[in-house]
């Protein structure tokens, strides 16, 4: 089977590219990322850990590559990676079924 790429690779010039067309707004981005992702309340490894579950809900391909290496290098585990997608994906499904609730209601119409 031929591995065929869905999205682009995450590369220096690309996003050189994208930096080019809103230089300010990027800024103000990446000064966004690093205060988030500072330690306070949470270390560290506890958002990368959040990070890597968000980004399994909203599936976000670049943000599984950049957040799970970065889990690993603040110390999560493999382990500790996967249960945090295992609640990512209790969660997904579990906001699907409680959103039953509205389909319910419009069936009660007929």
């Amino acid at each position: 089977m031929e591995d065929k790429k869905i999205y682009p690779d995450m590369t220096k010039e690309l996003a050189d590219k994208k930096a080019a067309l809103a230089p300010q707004n990027v800024e103000a981005w990446r000064n966004f990322s690093k205060t988030v992702f500072k330690a306070g309340a949470l270390d560290e490894k506890t958002k990368q850990l959040i990070a890597v579950a968000v980004a399994h809900v909203t599936q976000c391909p670049y943000c599984i590559k950049s957040h799970t290496p970065q889990a690993i290098r603040k110390g999560a585990s493999k382990e500790e990676i996967m249960e945090a997608i295992w609640v990512a994906s209790e969660m997904r499904a579990g906001a699907a079924y409680a959103h039953g609730n509205i389909a319910m209601e419009e069936m009660d119409k007929y």
